[in-house]
């Protein structure tokens, strides 16, 4: 089963990561809600086993991987005693190879996704598969409608492309055999897979599919994303109770059950899991979306605070009282000739008694500039967030297109804008 989504949600900040970025997680292969948004891990980091780096983009595996490849082995089997009972205890080796293709599968089908988003110039941070399959973190948004339809589209596309291959693959080999069943199972499975992820609701790529529909015919992304949201917590309900009432019918192909005893639980067990997934997703996108709506509102020229140049080896108190008398808030040590080489952090200063600040030199609380420290003060939104995500600190130096220096830009101004604007749109 495969998930389209966004990756992150909650505690969006400029170091925390913001807002930006789409997550292409999948059980079974797909693009799933990327959860709650922690801090920002450096890209390439993090995540589990590192398996390799295709296109440069690192490939990981959740441990909770482990948990699923167990399972899978062991359900498999059991499928595996009654079609070929003369394995033995082999049988669960071979299950084992199946679990591992078929999370080959849904590596393809995340590949498939990565592939088109370099091709469109959006950066992917990591994939990983986890526990219902696996994620692509695409950080920003596609451009268009159409560009977003073609970058959902080729997930389950490969997925029914890898079914094709599995299904001529039959063949090829001896029916009744370890390879033929194998061949069937990969096959269907690859089927299951591009079939769920074209059902029509987020976090599903078919949701993303059917937001892009929508924002095409209406010009606006967010009535997309709003289109594909509620579907998709619609489709969550009718799994949640359709599921376990399709199983026990008969018209899976299984012989009709009554209700009641393990496998009724374990259906019910299953069926809450995909719909708390799809739900959880839906809304994770529609925030998501929300939280770009109000991105234009943070710009580095509106949050910045004016700033006094300084000497290194001026008195904290000499210095302040200089910013106080320009109405600046920020201190920029400078060098000789004027140039700027460090920031005052704004805690160091607080964590100065004013009894000693007239003998506590100013650069001794500076921290150096460092490359991409420097921000224009042209930036904002997305960008603006990104500059600052890509090299964490507290305080950054803004300056114009001339390279004059406009300010300093706060990292905490930042975050109480964001959550200010936050709570006007809520």
């Amino acid at each position: 089963m495969d998930k389209s989504g966004e990756s992150g949600e909650s505690g969006e900040g400029p170091e925390s990561g913001g807002p930006a970025g789409n997550g292409y997680p999948r059980p079974g292969g797909g693009n799933a809600p990327g959860g709650d948004r922690e801090r920002k891990r450096p890209p390439g980091t993090g995540g589990g086993i590192l398996m390799g780096r295709p296109f440069g983009v690192p490939v990981y595996v959740a441990p909770s991987w482990f948990l699923v490849a167990a399972l899978i082995t062991w359900v498999f089997g059991g499928q595996l005693e009654r079609v070929l009972p003369e394995l033995g205890n082999l049988r669960y080796l071979v299950s084992l190879f199946f679990a591992v293709a078929f999370y080959g599968s849904v590596l393809v089908h995340e590949l498939a996704h990565t592939v088109v988003a370099l091709r469109y110039k959006l950066p992917v941070r990591r994939i990983q598969l986890q526990f219902f399959g696996g994620v692509s973190e695409i950080e920003k948004e596609s451009e268009t409608p159409g560009r977003e339809f073609v970058l959902a589209f080729v997930g389950p596309l490969l997925s029914l492309v890898l079914a094709g291959l599995f299904y001529l693959g039959m063949y090829a080999v001896e029916p009744g055999t370890v390879p033929g069943v194998l061949m069937a199972g990969l096959m269907i499975s690859n089927l299951i897979v591009a079939a769920f992820n074209l059902l029509p609701g987020l976090p599903l790529d078919g949701g993303r599919m059917l937001r892009a529909v929508v924002w095409k015919v209406t010009g606006r992304p967010m009535s997309g994303t709003v289109a594909a949201a509620w579907t998709g917590r619609a489709l969550a309900i009718v799994v949640l109770a359709g599921l376990p009432l399709l199983t026990h019918s008969g018209r899976l192909g299984n012989a009709p059950e009554e209700f009641g005893g393990v496998d009724t639980v374990t259906d019910a067990l299953l069926a809450a899991i995909l719909a708390g997934i799809i739900w959880t997703g839906a809304g994770n996108s529609l925030r998501m979306a929300r939280l770009r709506e109000r991105l234009p509102e943070l710009r580095a020229r509106n949050l910045t605070r004016r700033a006094v140049p300084v000497s290194a080896d001026t008195p904290l108190s000499e210095a302040l009282r200089r910013a106080n008398e320009a109405g600046a808030r920020a201190l920029v040590v400078v060098d000789g000739q004027g140039e700027p080489t460090a920031l005052v952090r704004e805690a160091s200063i607080a964590g100065v008694p004013e009894h000693r600040r007239p003998w506590v030199a100013t650069g001794g609380l500076a921290q150096e500039l460092r490359p991409g420290m420097r921000v224009s003060a042209e930036l904002s939104g997305e960008d603006l967030l990104e500059s600052l995500r890509t090299t964490p600190a507290t305080e950054y130096l803004v300056v114009e297109e001339t390279g004059e220096v406009y300010g300093v830009l706060s990292t905490a101004d930042v975050e109480r804008a964001f959550v200010s604007a936050m709570a006007r749109h809520s």
